[in-house]
Protein backbone atom coordinates (compact mmCIF):
# COMPACT_ATOMS: atom_id res chain seq x y z
CA UNK A 1 0.00 0.00 0.00
CA UNK A 2 2.00 3.17 -1.32
CA UNK A 3 0.97 6.48 1.23
CA UNK A 4 1.66 9.26 -0.07
CA UNK A 5 1.74 12.99 1.82
CA UNK A 6 0.41 16.41 0.50
CA UNK A 7 0.61 20.00 2.35
CA UNK A 8 -1.61 22.95 1.91
CA UNK A 9 -0.53 25.88 -0.06
CA UNK A 10 0.66 27.71 3.17
CA UNK A 11 1.49 25.26 5.63
CA UNK A 12 4.86 24.58 7.10
CA UNK A 13 5.80 21.44 5.22
CA UNK A 14 5.30 23.59 1.97
CA UNK A 15 8.34 22.30 -0.69
CA UNK A 16 10.06 25.31 -0.89
CA UNK A 17 13.28 26.92 0.68
CA UNK A 18 11.68 28.61 3.69
CA UNK A 19 9.05 25.95 4.67
CA UNK A 20 12.01 23.75 4.98
CA UNK A 21 13.89 25.59 7.34
CA UNK A 22 10.60 26.76 9.36
CA UNK A 23 9.66 23.89 9.63
CA UNK A 24 11.92 22.40 12.51
CA UNK A 25 11.45 25.42 14.67
CA UNK A 26 7.50 24.53 14.88
CA UNK A 27 5.86 26.25 18.20
CA UNK A 28 4.38 23.62 20.54
CA UNK A 29 0.66 24.61 19.94
CA UNK A 30 1.15 25.35 16.22
CA UNK A 31 -1.15 23.95 13.35
CA UNK A 32 0.18 22.18 10.73
CA UNK A 33 -2.33 22.17 7.30
CA UNK A 34 -1.19 19.08 6.45
CA UNK A 35 -3.09 15.98 4.53
CA UNK A 36 -1.67 12.52 4.47
CA UNK A 37 -2.79 9.92 2.47
CA UNK A 38 -3.07 6.72 4.57
CA UNK A 39 -4.44 4.66 1.82
CA UNK A 40 -7.73 2.30 1.78
CA UNK A 41 -8.48 0.71 5.29
CA UNK A 42 -10.79 -2.18 4.27
CA UNK A 43 -7.89 -4.45 2.64
CA UNK A 44 -5.85 -4.09 6.11
CA UNK A 45 -8.80 -4.89 7.99
CA UNK A 46 -9.45 -8.02 5.93
CA UNK A 47 -5.62 -8.64 5.93
CA UNK A 48 -5.88 -8.34 9.76
CA UNK A 49 -8.96 -11.06 10.13
CA UNK A 50 -8.06 -13.16 8.39
CA UNK A 51 -4.72 -13.71 10.44
CA UNK A 52 -6.89 -13.83 13.57
CA UNK A 53 -8.47 -16.62 12.11
CA UNK A 54 -5.64 -18.03 10.89
CA UNK A 55 -3.29 -18.17 13.98
CA UNK A 56 -5.74 -17.41 17.03
CA UNK A 57 -9.65 -18.21 16.71
CA UNK A 58 -8.97 -21.68 14.46
CA UNK A 59 -6.64 -22.84 16.39
CA UNK A 60 -8.45 -22.15 19.52
CA UNK A 61 -11.09 -24.41 18.45
CA UNK A 62 -8.93 -27.37 17.42
CA UNK A 63 -6.90 -27.23 20.76
CA UNK A 64 -10.79 -27.24 22.04
CA UNK A 65 -12.35 -30.09 21.04
CA UNK A 66 -9.63 -31.86 20.48
CA UNK A 67 -8.38 -31.46 24.11
CA UNK A 68 -12.28 -32.70 25.36
CA UNK A 69 -12.41 -35.44 23.55
CA UNK A 70 -8.75 -37.14 22.58
CA UNK A 71 -6.78 -35.21 25.12
CA UNK A 72 -4.08 -32.99 24.78
CA UNK A 73 -1.58 -34.86 22.74
CA UNK A 74 -4.27 -34.83 19.97
CA UNK A 75 -5.04 -30.90 20.87
CA UNK A 76 -1.78 -30.36 20.55
CA UNK A 77 -1.14 -32.17 17.57
CA UNK A 78 -4.11 -30.82 15.80
CA UNK A 79 -2.81 -26.65 16.10
CA UNK A 80 0.69 -27.95 14.76
CA UNK A 81 -1.08 -29.60 11.93
CA UNK A 82 -2.99 -26.67 11.25
CA UNK A 83 0.06 -24.58 11.39
CA UNK A 84 1.46 -26.61 8.82
CA UNK A 85 -1.22 -26.47 6.38
CA UNK A 86 -2.04 -22.90 6.41
CA UNK A 87 1.45 -22.43 5.57
CA UNK A 88 1.54 -25.15 2.95
CA UNK A 89 -1.58 -23.69 1.40
CA UNK A 90 -0.43 -20.46 1.26
CA UNK A 91 3.11 -21.63 -0.37
CA UNK A 92 1.62 -24.02 -2.87
CA UNK A 93 -1.08 -21.79 -4.62
CA UNK A 94 2.20 -19.13 -4.30
CA UNK A 95 -0.05 -16.59 -3.15
CA UNK A 96 1.73 -14.03 -0.69
CA UNK A 97 3.04 -15.13 2.69
CA UNK A 98 3.08 -12.06 5.06
CA UNK A 99 5.99 -11.88 7.25
CA UNK A 100 3.31 -11.18 10.09
CA UNK A 101 1.65 -14.75 9.39
CA UNK A 102 5.26 -16.54 9.67
CA UNK A 103 6.04 -14.80 13.25
CA UNK A 104 2.63 -15.85 14.41
CA UNK A 105 2.69 -19.40 12.57
CA UNK A 106 6.04 -19.68 13.93
CA UNK A 107 5.36 -18.37 17.55
CA UNK A 108 2.19 -21.13 17.70
CA UNK A 109 4.31 -23.63 16.92
CA UNK A 110 7.04 -23.06 19.63
CA UNK A 111 3.79 -22.93 22.32
CA UNK A 112 2.64 -26.45 21.08
CA UNK A 113 5.90 -27.66 20.84
CA UNK A 114 6.90 -26.43 24.28
CA UNK A 115 3.44 -27.99 25.52
CA UNK A 116 3.86 -31.20 24.31
CA UNK A 117 7.59 -31.76 25.73
CA UNK A 118 6.03 -30.27 29.18
CA UNK A 119 2.92 -32.17 28.57
CA UNK A 120 0.68 -29.25 30.17
CA UNK A 121 -2.09 -27.29 28.51
CA UNK A 122 -1.42 -25.31 31.07
CA UNK A 123 2.30 -23.81 29.44
CA UNK A 124 0.89 -23.67 26.21
CA UNK A 125 -1.55 -20.88 27.77
CA UNK A 126 0.43 -19.32 29.98
CA UNK A 127 2.43 -18.46 27.13
CA UNK A 128 1.03 -15.86 25.59
CA UNK A 129 0.22 -14.12 29.09
CA UNK A 130 4.51 -14.04 29.38
CA UNK A 131 4.14 -12.35 25.83
CA UNK A 132 1.53 -10.12 26.79
CA UNK A 133 3.28 -8.78 30.07
CA UNK A 134 6.59 -8.45 27.95
CA UNK A 135 4.79 -6.16 25.58
CA UNK A 136 3.04 -4.09 28.02
CA UNK A 137 7.06 -3.74 29.57
CA UNK A 138 8.31 -2.97 26.19
CA UNK A 139 5.89 -0.22 25.21
CA UNK A 140 5.08 1.65 28.73
CA UNK A 141 9.39 1.34 29.34
CA UNK A 142 9.90 2.91 26.01
CA UNK A 143 7.13 5.50 27.03
CA UNK A 144 9.04 6.30 30.22
CA UNK A 145 12.02 6.70 28.67
CA UNK A 146 10.79 9.51 26.37
CA UNK A 147 11.36 7.32 23.17
CA UNK A 148 7.78 5.34 22.67
CA UNK A 149 8.22 2.72 20.31
CA UNK A 150 4.89 3.65 18.58
CA UNK A 151 6.89 6.57 16.77
CA UNK A 152 8.77 3.72 14.94
CA UNK A 153 5.72 1.45 14.57
CA UNK A 154 3.85 4.19 12.90
CA UNK A 155 6.34 5.03 9.91
CA UNK A 156 5.85 1.27 8.74
CA UNK A 157 2.47 2.42 8.00
CA UNK A 158 2.12 6.36 7.20
CA UNK A 159 4.72 8.27 5.47
CA UNK A 160 5.30 11.14 7.95
CA UNK A 161 7.49 14.14 7.54
CA UNK A 162 10.03 13.88 10.18
CA UNK A 163 10.26 17.09 11.17
CA UNK A 164 6.23 16.43 12.15
CA UNK A 165 7.37 12.97 13.86
CA UNK A 166 9.82 15.27 15.92
CA UNK A 167 7.01 17.69 16.77
CA UNK A 168 6.17 18.00 21.14
CA UNK A 169 2.56 17.41 20.03
CA UNK A 170 3.73 14.71 18.36
CA UNK A 171 5.81 12.58 20.65
CA UNK A 172 3.39 13.81 23.34
CA UNK A 173 1.01 11.51 21.31
CA UNK A 174 2.93 8.59 20.51
CA UNK A 175 3.59 8.43 24.29
CA UNK A 176 0.28 8.32 25.33
CA UNK A 177 -0.60 5.59 22.61
CA UNK A 178 2.33 3.44 24.03
CA UNK A 179 0.75 3.75 27.33
CA UNK A 180 -2.53 2.93 26.06
CA UNK A 181 -1.36 -0.05 24.04
CA UNK A 182 0.54 -0.85 27.14
CA UNK A 183 -2.06 -0.73 29.51
CA UNK A 184 -4.31 -2.65 27.35
CA UNK A 185 -1.57 -5.77 27.55
CA UNK A 186 -1.62 -5.62 31.28
CA UNK A 187 -5.18 -5.84 31.12
CA UNK A 188 -4.71 -9.19 28.84
CA UNK A 189 -2.39 -10.95 30.87
CA UNK A 190 -4.83 -10.62 34.06
CA UNK A 191 -7.39 -11.05 32.57
CA UNK A 192 -6.02 -14.70 30.77
CA UNK A 193 -4.52 -15.04 34.46
CA UNK A 194 -7.93 -14.79 36.16
CA UNK A 195 -9.63 -17.29 33.63
CA UNK A 196 -6.91 -19.68 33.77
CA UNK A 197 -7.76 -20.13 37.48
CA UNK A 198 -10.87 -21.39 36.73
CA UNK A 199 -9.43 -24.57 34.35
CA UNK A 200 -8.14 -24.85 30.85
CA UNK A 201 -11.07 -24.50 29.43
CA UNK A 202 -12.10 -20.80 30.73
CA UNK A 203 -8.16 -20.00 29.48
CA UNK A 204 -8.51 -21.46 25.90
CA UNK A 205 -12.24 -19.03 25.64
CA UNK A 206 -10.21 -16.39 27.34
CA UNK A 207 -7.73 -16.89 24.31
CA UNK A 208 -9.74 -17.18 21.50
CA UNK A 209 -12.23 -14.62 22.04
CA UNK A 210 -11.85 -12.16 24.66
CA UNK A 211 -8.55 -11.33 24.14
CA UNK A 212 -9.11 -10.82 20.78
CA UNK A 213 -12.25 -8.72 21.31
CA UNK A 214 -9.65 -6.57 23.69
CA UNK A 215 -6.88 -6.43 21.06
CA UNK A 216 -9.62 -4.34 18.65
CA UNK A 217 -10.83 -2.60 21.43
CA UNK A 218 -7.49 -0.92 22.28
CA UNK A 219 -6.66 -1.34 18.17
CA UNK A 220 -10.18 1.08 18.12
CA UNK A 221 -8.90 3.79 21.35
CA UNK A 222 -5.23 3.81 20.04
CA UNK A 223 -6.61 4.59 16.58
CA UNK A 224 -9.14 7.37 17.68
CA UNK A 225 -6.89 8.98 20.03
CA UNK A 226 -4.16 9.60 18.09
CA UNK A 227 -6.38 11.16 15.31
CA UNK A 228 -7.64 12.89 17.45
CA UNK A 229 -4.49 14.71 18.70
CA UNK A 230 -3.03 14.75 14.99
CA UNK A 231 -6.49 16.78 14.33
CA UNK A 232 -6.10 19.04 16.99
CA UNK A 233 -2.44 19.84 14.97
CA UNK A 234 -3.97 20.78 11.83
CA UNK A 235 -3.00 16.91 10.61
CA UNK A 236 -6.15 15.58 8.65
CA UNK A 237 -5.48 11.61 7.52
CA UNK A 238 -7.52 11.00 4.46
CA UNK A 239 -8.53 7.17 3.78
CA UNK A 240 -8.72 6.21 0.30
CA UNK A 241 -6.71 5.78 -2.88
CA UNK A 242 -3.94 8.09 -2.33
CA UNK A 243 -3.54 11.18 -5.02
CA UNK A 244 -1.40 10.57 -7.05
CA UNK A 245 -3.35 6.80 -8.08
CA UNK A 246 -6.46 8.47 -8.45
CA UNK A 247 -5.54 11.01 -10.73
Amino acid sequence: MNNTTSAAAHGPYENTERGRHAAPAAGRHERHDLIIEVGHWRPALKRAGRLFAETVFVPTVLMFVFLNTLGLVAGLSAVLAWCVLTVSARWVSGRHMPGTLLVCVGSLCARATIALILSSAFAYLLQPVIASIFMAVLFLGSALLGRPITARLARDFIALPQALIQHQGMQRMFTQVAVLWGAGRLIDAAMSMGFLRFGVDFGLLSRGVFSGMLTILTIVACAAWGRRCVKRLGVTLRFGAPAAAAA
